[in-house]
């Protein structure tokens, strides 16, 4: 293995109208991958009325609707989790047979995967058989992925010249915001025209169905493509690997270089996005309490606002080095995060903010009778009137503070003064309390941000939450921009697709996608909205340290000549 490296002497030309194909086309099909695999979790409170609705014996629902929804998002978390190994199966191919053909077949499986859930019957059609296919068409979403995303990155940059490598795969950087964007807008739309009752009947199908057009321009696109000029160069000289999956991980020499770009670039570079849009989204509404309506469009106008800068990252990647944008990145992500959100719910529900600012909340109980309520699958049911009350508070995003009472005694709620005792009647109780002492509720909160229409953003509340969604999206943005070009000037081109794939899909499938579960989980375990944030500024912090250390500067390496 030898490295090269282009300094100086590359100078940067135009893009050649082959080069500007080859990054559409790559980039077309990315973001209808991406489309395809959000849709899911977009919609997964409504897929999990319609396939996890298994009646039992006696012809009733066996799961209630929480029940529902939290398989509905284990499905969607299944998609994050296999992604890993759909890096090394696609990965490994790519190696041996190709780019082009490899980012083919995974393209044409998240389609049809995509397509099938538009047509799959329901669970009161087929019983259980509509959740165990369902489950089987989200593995093979994510093995998929798992394959898209080396392939596409690998193949733009080598179709790239020295100097631009990080323009050029930047373009790649901004599918999965745009397919997150184009998500939300399809279903944005599907519900305005068929209304709300008839899209949780039949409408969500829409999008769903919408893929199958979107799969055809894609495969057609890619169909008009040569394979990579660096590929067909090792076809010819014979150099390809004949077995990557042993060269990529079983020397340590590599082994080596996989857990540094995990740990000191990708991890960090996962989790800075997922909290600057999902989890973000998350936020609003499941803590704040933002319809799903405004929350989207939020989230959707930062992101119009924010993606072009991903590229603008890119270009500066082959200008300054990709190192300092992404470790840059992750150290001011996890300064920022705290004030950020704290600023996000003073403007989104100012009443919330004084709640939690002006109310104590405390739970009294005996400390043998309570239990961790961290529970990032979302599977534990609570028995314990202590970790019942508390999971209640956490849902109601109540600040609240646990204290030790005297062995056996009952549970007891204190809403500063007001003791509400543990009963039957006890979240009516607490409810009426916490409400009282100035706790909003969905009914009585006239001050949470609300739009009326997908251009009603120049209410100064409205223009705020969504400059402050911009800044994490700007965050985003400089981590993910020349991260690309990163990974693959990491690797050797014969294991290149193998090499970067695996710990850019667990730093992003793993680190990243189960973030927003995990972070909610340590919301309700501590009581505090805020809580959550520690996850990603602890692994963005990590990255930054481990990269300072250990990543090496990749942008002037010619990867072409480096075997």
């Amino acid at each position: 293995m030898s490295v090269t490296t282009a300094g100086a002497a590359a100078k940067p030309r135009p893009m050649s109208r082959e080069e500007k194909k080859v990054i559409f086309a790559s980039s077309l099909g990315t973001v209808f991958e991406w489309y395809d695999f959000y849709l899911y979790g977009s919609l997964a409170a409504i897929i999990g009325a319609q396939f996890f609705n298994v009646a039992g014996a006696d012809g009733k629902p066996m799961f209630d609707q929480a029940t529902r929804d939290i398989f509905a998002l284990l499905a969607f978390a299944a998609g994050f989790l296999v992604r890993p190994f759909g890096a090394i199966v696609f990965g490994r191919i790519g190696d041996l047979v190709g780019r082009k053909y490899t980012f083919l077949v995974t393209i044409l499986i998240m389609g049809l995967s995509t397509f099938i859930v538009g047509i799959l019957p329901s669970s009161t059609q087929i019983g259980i058989l509509a959740p165990i296919v369902l489950i089987g068409l989200r593995l093979l979403q994510g093995l998929a992925l798992g394959g898209e995303y080396g392939g596409a990155a690998t193949y733009v940059a080598e179709h790239a010249p020295h100097g631009r490598r990080g323009f050029y795969t930047s373009w790649i950087q901004t599918t999965a915001t745009l397919g997150l964007f184009l998500s939300l807008i399809i279903i944005l739309v599907t519900r305005t025209l068929v209304g709300e009752p008839a899209f949780a009947a039949w409408g969500w199908r829409i999008p769903f169905l919408v893929s199958i057009a979107l799969l055809g321009i894609s495969v057609w696109i890619r169909l008009q493509l040569s394979e990579s000029p660096t590929f067909k160069k090792m076809k010819e000289e014979g150099t390809t690997s004949k077995a990557p999956l042993s060269e990529a991980f079983g020397a340590w020499g590599n082994l080596k270089v996989v857990l540094i770009a995990l740990f000191g670039l990708v991890a960090g570079q996962g989790v800075v996005w997922y909290t600057g849009q999902f989890y973000a989204l998350f936020f609003l509404q499941s803590i704040l309490k933002v319809d799903g309506y405004t929350s989207n469009l939020l989230i959707a106008w930062s992101l119009v606002f924010g993606t072009g800068f991903f590229v603008f990252f890119g270009w500066l990647s082959d200008k300054i080095g990709r190192k300092p944008i992404i470790l840059a990145g992750c150290l001011i992500a996890a300064a920022s995060y705290f004030p950020l959100f704290n600023m996000i719910t003073s403007y989104a529900n100012p009443a919330l903010e004084k709640a939690i600012q002006n109310v104590r909340v405390t739970v009294v109980s005996d400390p043998a009778n309570c239990g961790s309520l961290f529970n990032p699958v979302g599977t534990r049911v609570y028995t314990a009137p202590c970790d019942m009350a508390r999971d209640f508070l956490a849902k109601s995003s109540v600040k609240y503070s646990t204290e030790p009472g005297p062995a056996g005694a009952p549970v007891q709620l204190k809403v500063n003064d007001v003791v509400v005792p543990y009963g039957p009647d006890f979240n009516k109780s607490a409810a009426a309390a916490l409400q009282a002492a100035g706790y909003p509720t969905a009914a009585t909160n006239k001050d949470i941000i609300k739009m009326a229409h997908p251009f009603d953003i120049f209410q100064a509340r409205t223009a705020a939450v969504i400059g402050l969604l911009f800044i994490l999206v700007l965050f985003v943005t400089m981590v993910y921009g020349p991260i690309a070009a990163a990974l693959v000037e990491l690797f050797p081109a014969r294991i290149r697709y193998t090499s970067m794939s695996l710990p850019y899909h667990i730093g992003n499938g793993w680190f990243g996608g189960l973030l927003p579960a995990t972070a909610f989980a340590m919301v309700a375990a501590t009581g505090d909205i805020y809580y959550g944030l520690w996850y990603p500024i602890v692994i963005a912090l990590m990255t930054f340290i481990i990269g300072l250390l250990f990543v090496p500067e990749t942008k002037d390496r010619n990867i072409d000549h480096w075997h």
